[in-house]
């Protein structure tokens, strides 16, 4: 069984950073892609990034391009997001997610298996 455990969210004024960490326990060394979403009140799940097994292959939605990073440890069983140019409507609870052994990421929810509580960013205006 998977584990994913979030941190790292906060309230912080626009034009600010943030740095999400997702800390997974179980077996997940370099076997799931990971990504991260994000879900606004009234909103539908969206994606926001996604990284491969090895780290080799990033992805990210067009609206978070250039100012989200993700980056992983698999020696630690980690996934980060580092936010950075924050904007109001990045305010959102994130969440971490890990696909099955070996499935390669996307951006749709359902590729993803496991997922984290999630953890509240606020970014004021």
């Amino acid at each position: 069984q998977v584990q994913l455990v979030e941190s790292g969210g906060g309230l912080v004024q626009a034009g600010g950073s943030l740095r999400l960490s997702c800390a997974a326990s179980g077996r997940t060394s370099g076997r799931k892609g990971m990504g991260w979403f994000r879900q606004a009140p009234g909103k539908v799940r969206e994606f926001v990034a996604s990284i491969s097994r090895s780290g080799g292959s990033t992805d990210y939605a067009d609206s978070v391009m250039g100012r989200f990073t993700i980056s992983r440890d698999n020696a630690k069983n980690t996934v980060s997001l580092q936010m950075n140019s924050l904007k109001p409507e990045d305010t959102a609870v994130y969440y971490c997610a890990a696909t099955p052994d070996w499935v390669t990421t996307t951006r749709r929810p359902n590729t993803y298996d496991y997922w984290g509580q999630g953890t509240q960013v606020t970014v004021s205006s």
